[in-house]
């Protein structure tokens, strides 16, 4: 019994340590972005922030895509139409940027704007009418009633979500509901770049 859990520690001990190793390789191509990043915002008269931008970029695709910040859609309506790093980084930038403006002007709180990059600019008119600060229980609501529906989904239709902010809170997502976790996940992400970046 002993050996079969000493066996059983010893096999957890190695996946942690795989996965720390992969959170860790993603986290620097990410860093490989900083100096993109941070001249795109030395262009812009922006509130939007190097560490977010670079969580948001961990969040959207860990740097493995040439559309960095899958932006795209914002412009084109279709995900992967940019086919360059910095341009991504700069409508990306441009458009977190007209959010968290909106977002000050309606008095919500900064993380309905980052909410807002996955749902678009009305979620922040949303949040504004309903208590001004972004929750899960109003972007559960949200995307189960506003998102998921303009694209088809009127039947509340679910799929699993294994991310560890979901799984807390059901580990389900509404099919073409955007990711009700987003703004959650870019916070962890952020916290979780800066505990890597010390490795």
């Amino acid at each position: 019994m002993k050996k079969l859990t000493r066996t059983i520690l010893f096999l957890v001990l190695v996946f942690l340590a795989y996965q720390t190793y992969q959170i860790w390789k993603n986290v620097k191509q990410v860093m490989s972005y900083q100096p993109m990043v941070q001249e795109v915002l030395a262009e812009n008269d922006t509130e939007a922030n190097e560490e977010l931008v670079l969580a948001m970029i961990y969040t959207e695709t860990k740097g493995k895509s040439t559309d960095v910040m899958q932006s795209s859609e914002s412009v084109t309506g279709y995900a992967n139409t940019i086919n360059d790093s910095k341009e991504s980084i700069r409508q990306g930038v441009e458009y977190l940027s007209q959010n968290i403006a909106a977002a000050k002007e309606a008095k919500v709180d900064v993380w309905t704007a980052v909410q807002a990059y996955n749902y678009g600019p009305a979620y922040i008119t949303y949040i504004s009418e309903n208590g001004g600060k972004n929750t899960i229980e109003l972007s559960q609501k949200y995307s189960r009633e506003v998102v998921a529906p303009s694209l088809g989904n009127t039947t509340g239709e679910t799929y699993n979500y294994f991310h560890p902010i979901s799984l807390i809170h059901g580990g389900k997502l509404y099919v073409n509901g955007g990711n009700i976790y987003y703004s959650r996940q870019v916070s962890f992400n952020l916290y979780l770049m800066k505990i890597m970046n010390l490795l």
